[in-house]
């Protein structure tokens, strides 16, 4: 069994949670929109969530989920348009430590980072 590597995990942790916290603080254009950071430190889920009311018309809904499997950093889903896989290639984490999950796993295999 391989040995994890606790110092990557708990560095990929804080730039999740870093990213994350940063994002929450961006004010929406439109509505009462409320941004909720989820941080699941032990299973390691992170999530941000919008939450509120645009007019009569309630608001709820995932913006970025991201896991922490296997030493790899797995984006569930990702509502931005930055991309947080490329925030956090952007700050130094290897695309090979990075799985699309959003995306089928032949489509994962035509890009440049991780297939799982």
């Amino acid at each position: 069994m391989a040995k994890l590597d606790h110092s990557k995990l708990d560095h990929y942790r804080q730039l999740i949670q870093q990213l994350l916290t940063q994002a929450a603080q961006i004010p929406s254009t439109y509505g009462e929109i409320e941004r909720q950071t989820l941080f699941d430190t032990q299973r390691d889920h992170y999530q941000l969530v919008n939450t509120g009311w645009e007019s009569h018309r309630r608001i709820y809904g995932c913006l970025i989920h991201v896991d922490i499997r296997n030493e790899k950093i797995w984006i569930q889903y990702d509502g931005t348009e930055t991309g947080i896989a490329n925030q956090l290639v952007e700050l130094g984490v290897p695309k090979q430590d990075i799985v699309l999950a959003f995306q089928s796993p032949f489509m994962r295999q035509l890009t440049e980072f991780a297939v799982s």
